[in-house]
């Protein structure tokens, strides 16, 4: 069965921060559109099957790779929490720090 999935403000914001980003670069919506649709069946597969995405040292939080971001993500019984979403090629050490 799969999971609900809820977006926190916080992963919200970084998703349209990162499609205004390519709209902006581009002067074009269509890498937009095609990353925003990369973004949603990748979460579509996350819902069907939780534990795909990639361990971390917290318990229940598991990471998603689409591109080069990095979708981070809360496990619960009936709900996938997206947290953020992070552009893999930023600074690691930064990220560590959000975990």
């Amino acid at each position: 069965m799969a999971k609900q999935i809820i977006w926190s403000l916080l992963a919200q914001d970084d998703r349209k921060q990162i499609l205004s980003y390519w709209n902006f670069r581009n002067k074009s919506t269509t890498y937009s559109k095609k990353l925003h649709q990369l973004f949603k069946d990748a979460l579509t597969l996350v819902s069907q099957f939780a534990q795909i995405g990639r361990l971390t040292d917290e318990e229940n939080i598991r990471i998603k790779l689409v591109k080069e971001y990095l979708i981070v993500y809360e496990i619960d019984v009936n709900t996938i929490y997206v947290l953020k979403i992070w552009d893999g090629r930023r600074n690691p050490e930064k990220f560590n720090k959000l975990l």
